[in-house]
C-alpha cells in the first residue's frame, strides 16, 4: 500500500471526500469516476458489516480513490478489523484526551509503535508478501484521523497532536456545536474561533486539518481557510438531491 494522500498533505494539497453509509461498491466507483479524492466508509453511523466494508475498500482501491474507515468507536478490535480488510486509514471518533489518542495509535500500528494484532489478512495480500514488509509498510502508510468534536477534545488538542503518528485532526461541527449548547449553529462565533484554532494548531504540529461541509461552496471556503481534508456531505444525500432536482424539473415543479 502506498498512501499518496499522506504525502500530498505534507505538500499542502487539499483533498475532497465524502461519507458512504450504504453497501454499494458501484457507488464508490461512481465517486471515484466523479473526481472525489477519498471516501470515508462510515461504520459509526452506517449499518455496514466487515464484509461490506471490505468490498467498499476493494472498489476504492480498484478505482484509485483512498479508502478511510470511520470506526464505531475508539476500540482496538474495530480498528483492527477496518485495517485488516485493507483500509488505508482509520477515522476515530471522540478522541478527547492524550490517552485516547495514544490508544488509537497503539491499536493502528504494529510494534514497536503499537500493538495491532498480527494476522496476514487482505491488508497483507493474504500472506503473499513478507510479514515484516507488511508491518513496516502498514506502520508507515496507515493514516490516523482523529475527531475533535467536543469542547473537552478541543481543550486538550494542543497536547493530543504532539503524538507524531496522528495525521489529521477532523473537526466535527455537528457534535461540537452540540457540545457548546448551540446545536446546528455552525456559523456561531464560537465555532468559527475553534475552527481557526484547529487550523493554527495543526499547521504548527505539521498535521492536516479536516472538516465536514454541506456544500461545494462551503468546501471552497474551508479550503481557503486552511482545511485540507474536507468531507463534502454524505454521498447518499448527493444522490437524493440529484433525484429531487431532476424529478422537480421533469414534473414542472422547478420553473428555473
Amino acid at each position: 500500500m502506498i498512501n499518496k494522500m499522506k504525502r500530498d498533505f505534507k505538500n499542502g494539497e487539499v483533498k475532497i471526500g465524502s461519507f458512504v453509509t450504504c453497501e454499494s461498491p458501484d457507488m464508490v466507483e461512481i465517486m471515484a469516476l466523479g473526481g472525489f479524492d477519498f471516501i470515508i466508509i462510515d461504520n459509526e453511523h452506517g449499518c455496514l458489516s466487515v464484509e461490506s466494508t471490505k468490498n467498499l475498500v476493494r472498489a476504492a482501491e480498484y478505482r484509485g480513490i483512498t479508502p478511510i474507515v470511520r470506526v464505531t468507536e475508539n476500540q482496538e478490535t474495530m480498528i483492527l478489523r477496518a485495517l485488516d480488510v485493507g483500509a488505508h486509514g482509520v477515522q476515530v471518533p471522540q478522541v478527547n484526551t492524550v490517552a485516547d489518542a495514544e490508544y488509537a495509535v497503539r491499536s493502528s500500528k504494529y510494534a514497536p509503535v503499537g500493538n495491532r494484532g498480527i494476522a496476514l489478512t487482505r491488508a497483507a495480500e493474504y500472506g503473499g508478501i513478507s510479514a515484516f514488509d507488511h508491518f513496516e509498510n502498514a506502520n508507515q502508510e496507515t493514516m490516523i484521523v482523529i475527531h475533535c468534536e467536543n469542547i473537552e477534545g478541543f481543550n486538550n488538542l494542543e497536547e493530543i497532536i504532539k503524538n507524531p503518528y496522528i495525521d489529521v485532526v477532523f473537526l466535527g461541527p455537528f457534535d461540537m456545536s452540540q457540545s457548546l449548547g448551540i446545536p446546528g449553529q455552525f456559523e456561531d462565533p464560537k465555532i468559527k474561533e475553534i475552527s481557526k484554532e484547529i487550523i493554527r494548531m495543526t499547521k504548527e504540529a505539521g498535521k492536516a486539518a479536516g472538516i465536514f461541509v454541506k456544500t461545494a461552496e462551503q468546501a471552497k471556503v474551508k479550503a481557503d481557510e486552511g482545511f485540507q481534508y474536507i468531507a463534502l456531505e454524505m454521498f447518499d444525500t448527493f444522490v437524493l438531491e440529484a433525484c429531487r432536482k431532476e424529478i422537480a424539473i421533469a414534473k414542472g415543479i422547478d420553473k428555473k
